[in-house]
């Protein structure tokens, strides 16, 4: 099934209209702002010494701007980036060519950083920790290990898995920041700045209309404005309408909460199951990968308390009871 509110589908390399959407200093960049306050005072610090930016790491649900932080730093730091997602490593060898290319200062990010192998980890730890590659060369008794030196990188890491990082490696990255779902109000104001950027105003209420159909999720937010933007010109507005707004969006099949037919279909597996049930038995039910329904379908629903995550499995609250009408049965879950 195609989602409007997909995220799987969009790689880092994304198209070049969002990529010039996309924040490139911290004073364009809206929400995070714990985190936007606390890498200021590192970069700030790092380069008042003139050393690499120590390695960051980046966790949370897809499509909160871990990317877009990673091209911020780089900025800030004037320095080169280099990206690459993890799948895309398939040796040692491969990092090993992309780490001695590095120049110093310079910053490697490498996207879904958990799904790298436990072998090209090895080799990750002491070039991240002493700035060295060892590599085995040959097998057997006359097997031999060669020590490079490399330049002084940044390894910034993005991942919607903390989880799945092994131990060492999370250890060996000195910043480590949880990105949150962005506020109504946050939205509305990145996709006010995005309605300008496109050539485009959007009316205020629009904005947030908008924002309050987008999950938390900025890249669904300006995903959206693009396609409400479509029903803006077509309906010769110079200016996009709030009427425009709600009529576009329901034609995308996004509902007032910013949910989907997967979505509703999800909530409702859970609801008629009236027990607990476990990721096997929902991605059968619902024809979808188990990756998926982690990664897309189920952080926004967490977050905002729709389903709880118990040892048995997933549990309908009853604010998806509400939601949906369905009756609880008596002493049901009142989580």
């Amino acid at each position: 099934m195609d989602r409007i509110v997909d995220l799987e589908s969009i790689s880092f390399e994304e198209e070049s209209t969002e990529i010039s959407l996309r924040p490139s200093v911290w004073d364009e960049y809206i929400g995070q702002e714990k985190i936007k306050k606390n890498l200021g005072v590192f970069i700030e610090a790092s380069k008042k010494r003139q050393e690499a930016l120590d390695h960051v790491l980046f966790f949370g649900p897809p499509g909160l701007g871990k990317t877009t932080l990673a091209h911020i730093i780089s900025n800030e730091m004037e320095a080169n980036i280099k990206v690459i997602a993890a799948p895309m490593i398939e040796k040692s060898g491969d990092l090993a060519a992309i780490l001695t290319n590095l120049q110093e200062g310079d910053i490697l990010f490498i996207d879904e950083i958990h799904r790298l192998k436990s072998t090209i980890e090895e080799v990750l730890y002491p070039a991240m920790e002493d700035y060295r590659l060892d590599l085995v060369i040959g097998s057997g008794p006359a097997a031999q290990t060669i020590k490079i030196d490399i330049e002084k990188f940044t390894l910034i890491g993005a991942t919607t898995r903390a989880g799945m990082l092994s131990n060492p490696l999370r250890d060996r990255f000195g910043m480590n920041f949880r990105l949150q779902f962005y506020s109504d109000e946050e939205l509305a104001k990145i996709i006010k700045v995005a309605g300008d950027k496109l050539n485009k105003s959007i009316q205020t209420d629009s904005a947030m209309e908008i924002a309050k159909r987008s999950r938390g999720t900025p890249r669904i937010a300006l995903r959206l404005l693009k396609r409400v933007r479509d029903f803006s010109d077509v309906a010769g507005e110079e200016t996009i309408s709030l009427k425009t707004t709600k009529f576009a969006l329901d034609r995308l099949g996004v509902n007032e909460n910013g949910f989907d037919e997967l979505d509703l279909a999800y909530l409702k597996l859970l609801c008629n199951a009236k027990k607990a049930l476990g990721l096997s038995t929902i991605s059968a039910a619902l024809s979808e990968d188990e990756e998926t329904i982690e990664d897309v379908i189920e952080p926004f629903l967490l977050a905002n308390g729709y389903v709880e995550r118990t040892a048995r499995g997933r549990v309908a609250t009853r604010k998806s009871y509400q939601l949906l009408n369905f009756p609880m049965e008596e002493g049901g879950s009142l989580f």
